[in-house]
């Protein structure tokens, strides 16, 4: 019997344009669910804030995330976590760069790192700090 981990994102009104971006980078199926779907509202403005959703791709991506509910407060910090995505395709790692490249702050160019032939980081326009690499 086997495991599966992701990570999951939280969010306050972005988790379902953060969930499209990263469905257009990486492909995949988009799922979500909002508090109103789910008969969960407890403050009028949660009502089409996200609960529940993901994007699980074939290539093995997938990511949740959810709108954090009115009453309760967000502070996903700085440098919290990171995502990491490790590939052994170099043009298929770089794809995935370019993508999440659209208004993000570069921390680290892609390129050759003495551990890995390409290795970069970015803050993509959400905040997320995401770590990619192709495997040695």
């Amino acid at each position: 019997m086997g495991i599966t981990t992701a990570v999951h994102l939280n969010f306050r009104d972005q988790a379902r344009a953060a969930l499209e971006f990263y469905r257009c980078v990486f492909g995949g199926h988009l799922a979500a669910f909002t508090y109103a779907q789910a008969n969960n509202v407890r403050h009028p403005a949660d009502a089409e804030r996200i609960t529940w959703g993901e994007v699980r791709a074939d290539n093995g991506f997938h990511v949740m995330a959810y709108d954090v509910r009115e009453d309760q407060t967000l502070d996903p910090g700085e440098r919290a976590f990171f995502v990491s995505v490790r590939g052994a395709d170099a043009e298929e790692v770089t794809g995935y760069w370019k993508g999440l490249s659209e208004g993000a702050t570069i921390v680290e160019d892609l390129a050759p790192a003495g551990w890995s032939p390409l290795y970069g980081m970015l803050t993509d326009r959400f905040g997320v700090t995401w770590v990619l690499d192709v495997a040695a």
